[in-house]
């Protein structure tokens, strides 16, 4: 089982080694990931490919700072446009029903007897931007739409695991990334030993 882990940034990959498993930094944003999830699959030709970061949660939802989370769906939530009624979603315009249908992504690669609680993401350019739904969301994150349509795209088998960081709340500055970053790099090991056993 070939496995291939990028990381957005090197503060995400700083704790994590295994020397079978190959890691990149794609960066941060969108483009960034797109750009180099297509590399990995088409150089590397992993079968399995992880995005491993960290993510901000929503007020009010059931997840604690410093859990680790598998992300079963993603959407771009601030691909659209602004009118005098205010920000209107590309999936919310009666011009694409196609993109509508196809807006939220969904990870068919899930482990399904692995014990870590999935969660809803969404991905934004601008981190916690006011004008996005985030009624369907639990966490908040800027790679992971773009990872899941490429990954869908090339028929590649993908994961993403998240350790939430932060409360995504404009003026609360109560990161702890020390602890997300321990906690995810433990959390993608368990879960790398767990598809190396079912492989």
């Amino acid at each position: 089982m070939k496995i291939q882990v990028l990381f957005p940034t090197a503060t995400e990959a700083s704790l994590f080694h295994r020397d079978e498993v190959k890691t990149c930094i794609s960066g941060v944003g969108l483009t960034a990931t797109a750009y180099a999830t297509l590399k990995a699959i088409h150089q590397d030709r992993p079968d399995m490919l992880i995005l491993a970061g960290i993510a901000g949660v929503f007020p009010g939802r059931d997840f604690a700072l410093g859990e680790v989370t598998l992300i079963h769906s993603e959407v771009e939530a601030d691909l659209g446009f602004f009118t005098p009624h205010g920000f209107v979603h590309m999936a919310q315009l009666p011009i694409d029903m196609e993109f509508e249908r196809r807006h939220v992504l969904h990870c068919p690669h899930l482990p399904p007897d692995f014990p870590m609680r999935q969660a809803r993401s969404i991905s934004v350019n601008a981190a916690m931007a006011d004008f996005i739904d985030i009624a369907d969301a639990d966490l908040e994150n800027m790679e992971g739409a773009a990872f899941f349509h490429v990954c869908q795209k090339e028929q590649q088998a993908f994961l993403e695991l998240r350790a939430i960081s932060n409360i995504v709340k404009v003026g609360d500055d109560q990161w702890d990334m020390q602890t997300s970053v321990a906690a995810m790099t433990r959390g993608l090991h368990s879960l790398i030993d767990h598809i190396q056993q079912k492989s």
